[in-house]
């Protein structure tokens, strides 16, 4: 094999590199192995020696309070002090004496004997678990009775072995004196089972376990041949301070051999010593030996590992790199047909599957530059064809561009038309009504203010749906609708309008019929309404046909309009549901509207589970099909058979009911003053005179204390808001009903409410149909005679209130000023929201309008747009204060 520069250059670098580290680390090895061997031996013994002091103090600790304890038992009370009873009650408490020593032997196998001596030192009670007698006389009596101490520990050797003696002395107290009397001593004889086995345990082979008493007796020994022997006084001493020292030192004892050892000794409780000792050549023989290995592990490395870093290297890096260079060159003489092997994982082999890809691409690149030399013409032309294509598209795009544009002009002017009309009409007659207020027309113009005010709300109402419809925030309901009475209501709206124009108008039933349908009636009459008013307005002979039928298979109820007016050409039929868009200008000018009623319809039957179609010819009529669906989902229904008309009112109208003089409690929570009295006002008109809270809290204090029938209940208001007091009164188990008087009457609006607790929901301004049929529902109220709100909000009661209301207008302009200067963001959200539903219960729709457009503006965190919609909520309030000073001039005056 061809030894390359490079791989001589390679060893020349790591020779040194490998040796002079594990010269340095072997040297350092060898220098502090020993040093590491005693530090572990000393560790290894000190623990030990630890970890037996630990233990035989525990264990002597368990026999002193076993001993301390048998010295308080009332057994061994009622025995001392049975000296003066007769000899039977003596000898009963003996036996019950007895009786616990035998017990405590029993619990502590280790207990030899247990003997009660008198304060001279005589048995007076002797138990000994190996039917032993009691001795004469311990080695420590004297001892223990001239000490003071009332607990001691005695370690006796003897031919039998040594033996551990725990003596208590006995007191008891004298109630006369109030001092303790000795009694006598409690002496327990322990084998020491523990002890022994301690001392024949080692941390390591040859080691020498004592335990030596102050007197240098060797007591306890793993050698049993030197119990009994006796240490030399200075030998004692040099333990005692290895013990002080708390670590492992050299020492020689000679009273037991002139060998030299390393000697680690503890003090034990009652001037015991315990000895642990090892000879000193033992202990670091396996220092040596690791120092050996170490020397021969160093001096094999210095050797082999260049060798093999030197092999290992060539194999890994030295070969590929040789193999790619090779490649390489071939690759640089034309040659893409070379291929390395890509047989490793690793870096290398990532480097030669890349190399592959790479000659890979070339070649793939070349094929394709070639290919692409062959076709550039048909390309070229390729390209062209593309482009042209792009081009029509693009002129396509800017013609529709153009239609919509000129579509969307058209609509500003239709909807300018749309609401100029109307406001055309209530502008002149408002100004009529201010010049000329005692005019006998006055009656009449406030009717034609009156019905064009609704139109633009209807045409404001079908912007706003169509808004939300495209939005995707549109939500519709589901619930049981009767079908009977749903086209009751229909006739009863489109039967005037095509008698006023003088046509036909029947309906037709397709029996069998299911008596009802669950859907959102409001959109549903929305739908039919729209299709139906449209086929009105566009019939001027003949006339104008309903007819209603069920599907079974489907479940989907099927309402045809048919109409004998001006139909539509087949371009109009494409173009009819889309928003902003009638048959043509003439249509417009001959009809009016805005293109609105059939794109919305189309879109509320959708979301109501059906769809709109339509068929027509020019000249001859249309047919519009409103499919809706049943919404059963295992509902019960019955079948109409035969059909059963109520009879209709000779007006078409219903009126809300009234009564003389209700005697009904009804609280009313509202904050704001003009809409306490005009909310009085309009219950005055059933005789009903409400109680007054100025918010939740004292509506929840009034309500707990009164018993109101009704209450009506504003959901924002300072202190406690609607929705928190009405939460209160259901927790406190009132149960009457509560309607929430609320501006916001979106969906989620209303479910909120009714979740807190609300029956019912009244929107601001307040409907006054609405409000007597919830009167009507709630209060149980008879018929009694007919009502006209219109004369109601005539009275001077009505003007006087509403000219109170607009007196108030400059002091909120001037706090709506403020409020927006601190930005108080909060503060004026709250205020616009009780402006927009003041001014709507009294009729300034433009004011209401405005305050709540700006209260949603409000509600969002960012919206740069707040200053436009304050300044259109002054501005409108300006407007009203313009027109209405007039008024009070004259009223001054």
């Amino acid at each position: 094999m061809k030894t390359s520069k490079l791989s001589i250059r390679l060893l020349w670098y790591i020779t040194p590199l490998v040796i002079l580290p594990l010269l340095f680390l072997g040297g350092f090895t060898l220098t502090n192995v020993t040093s590491s061997t005693q530090k572990q031996a000393k560790l290894i013994v000190s623990r030990f020696v630890e970890q037996q002091q630990q233990k035989m103090f525990n264990y002597i600790e368990i026999y002193q309070s076993t001993t301390k304890l048998l010295s308080t038992s009332p057994v061994l009370s009622d025995f001392l002090n049975s000296a003066n009873l007769e000899r039977m009650e003596k000898t009963k408490r003996l036996g019950a004496l007895m009786d616990v020593f035998a017990s405590y032997s029993e619990a502590y196998p280790d207990i030899i004997s247990i003997n009660l001596l008198s304060p001279n030192g005589r048995s007076s009670a002797f138990y000994s678990s190996n039917l032993g007698e009691a001795p004469n006389l311990y080695p420590f009596a004297k001892q223990i009775m001239q000490s003071n101490l009332r607990q001691h520990q005695f370690m006796v050797a003897s031919s039998a072995g040594t033996q551990l003696y725990f003596v208590q002395q006995i007191y008891s107290v004298d109630y006369e004196l109030k001092q303790p009397r000795q009694q006598g001593y409690i002496v327990v004889q322990v084998s020491p089972s523990l002890l022994s086995t301690s001392i024949l345990e080692a941390p390591y082979d040859n080691t020498l376990n004592l335990l030596v008493s102050i007197d240098g007796e060797v007591l306890f020994s793993s050698d049993t041949n030197l119990i009994g022997h006796y240490l030399s006084a200075s030998e004692i001493e040099e333990i005692g301070y290895i013990a002080d020292l708390g670590q492992l030192d050299s020492t020689v004892i000679h009273s037991i051999d002139n060998v030299e050892r390393m000697t680690y000794s503890a003090q034990l409780s009652g001037g015991y010593f315990y000895i642990s000792t090892i000879p000193k050549s033992l202990l670091y023989r396996s220092g040596k030996t690791i120092s050996l290995i170490t020397a021969l592990i160093v001096i094999l490395s210095v050797v082999t590992l260049p060798i093999l870093i030197f092999i290992v290297v060539r194999n890994l890096l030295l070969n590929p790199i040789e193999l790619l260079g090779e490649a390489s060159h071939r690759v640089g003489d034309g040659d893409l047909m070379v291929a390395l092997p890509e047989h490793n994982s690793d870096e290398v082999g990532i480097l030669f599957r890349d190399f592959n890809h790479m000659i890979g691409q070339i070649r793939t690149f070349q094929r394709e530059l070639e290919d692409y030399k062959e076709h550039l013409e048909e390309k070229v032309e390729d390209r062209t064809k593309e482009l042209e294509e792009t081009n029509s598209k693009l002129e396509v795009a800017i013609v529709e561009a153009e239609q919509a544009n000129q579509l969307k002009s058209r609509f500003l002017a239709n909807m300018s038309h749309e609401i100029r009309t109307p406001l055309t009409a209530i502008m002149g007659f408002t100004e009529q009504l201010i010049q000329h207020p005692n005019s006998p027309t006055s009656k009449q113009h406030l009717d034609t203010i009156l019905r064009n005010s609704k139109h633009l709300l209807e045409l404001i109402n079908n912007i706003l749906d169509l808004s939300k419809i495209e939005a995707e925030k549109l939500d519709v309901e589901e619930s049981e609708v009767l079908v009977m009475p749903l086209i009751n209501d229909i006739e009863s709206i489109i039967e005037p309008m095509t008698n006023e124009k003088l046509l036909n108008f029947s309906t037709e039933f397709i029996l069998p019929l299911p008596d009802k349908l669950y859907t959102d009636i409001t959109r549903l009459k929305q739908i039919l309404l729209n299709i139906a008013t449209n086929a009105v307005k566009f019939t001027e002979y003949g006339g104008v046909h309903l007819k209603v039928e069920f599907k079974p298979e489907s479940e989907k109820f099927i309402f045809s309009i048919k109409d004998t007016g001006i139909g539509m050409s087949q371009n109009e039929l494409e173009r009819a549901f889309k928003p902003f868009e009638q048959a043509d200008t003439t249509t417009t000018r001959r009809f009016g509207g805005t293109g609105l009623g059939l794109c919305i319809s189309k879109n509320l039957a959708q979301l109501l589970g059906g769809d709109v179609h339509v068929q027509s010819q020019q000249g001859t009529g249309s047919l519009f099909s409103v499919e809706v669906s049943g919404n059963f989902k295992e509902r019960s229904y019955s079948w109409l058979n035969a059909l059963e008309r109520p009879k209709q009112p000779d007006n078409g109208k219903t009126h809300i009911a009234a009564v003389k003089e209700l005697d009904a409690k009804v609280l009313v929570a509202e904050d704001n003053p003009d809409n306490q009295e005009l909310i009085t006002l309009l219950l005055s008109n059933w005789g009903i005179v409400p109680d007054i809270a100025n918010n939740g809290a004292e509506a929840v204090e009034m309500a707990l204390v009164e018993d109101y029938q009704l209450i009506l209940m504003d959901m924002q208001m300072p202190v406690m808001g609607g929705e928190e007091a009405t939460q209160m009164l259901r927790h406190a188990a009132y149960d009457g009903p509560i309607i929430a008087l609320t501006a916001n009457v979106m969906k989620h609006d209303i479910d909120n409410h009714i979740k807190a607790g609300c029956d019912a929901t009244l929107g601001k301004p307040i409907d006054k149909e609405l409000l007597g049929k919830l009167l009507l529902e709630y209060l149980e109220l008879q018929n009694d005679k007919s009502s006209s709100w219109d004369a109601l909000l005539k009275t001077e009661k009505f003007l006087q209130i509403s000219r109170n209301y607009v007196e108030k207008l400059p002091s909120q302009l001037i706090e709506l000023q403020k409020l927006y200067d601190k930005q108080e963001w909060e503060s004026l959200r709250a205020l616009a929201h009780s402006i927009k539903g003041s001014a709507g219960c009294f009729g300034f729709m433009n004011i209401h309008e405005a305050a709540g457009e700006l209260e949603t503006s409000l509600q969002k965190t960012q919206n740069s747009n707040r200053h436009y919609y304050l300044l259109k909520l002054t501005e409108a309030m300006r407007y009203t204060l313009s027109i209405d000073q007039p008024t009070d001039n004259s009223h001054l005056g």
